[in-house]
């Protein structure tokens, strides 16, 4: 019944992006499925994924425990958003 839209933890999640990396992008302007990382993508680098990894446990308490999970969850927002729905606290 609280349970956050789909679109709504998407469009937070781009917003601390933004701020937490200091992009120049707009919200609307990330896709949801955008590679994060490589040229065909957003571009960030590694010391972008460790502020990013930081961001994340502060805003969504979401804790990545290693480089390997960060691989993962650290693709695009889609998979952020997945990994921060699999792990929310039931009734959260």
């Amino acid at each position: 019944m609280a349970e956050v839209e789909d679109g709504d933890l998407k469009t937070r999640i781009k917003s601390v992006m933004i701020e937490e990396l200091m992009l120049q992008e707009e919200p609307d302007e990330i896709s949801d499925s955008e590679p994060l990382f490589g040229p065909e993508g957003l571009g960030l680098d590694s010391v972008d994924a460790l502020q990013l990894v930081v961001a994340i446990e502060k805003h969504f308490g979401l804790k990545i425990p290693d480089a390997d999970a960060a691989k993962g969850i650290l693709t695009s927002v889609d998979t952020i958003a997945e990994a921060i729905d699999k792990n929310a606290p039931a009734g959260a």
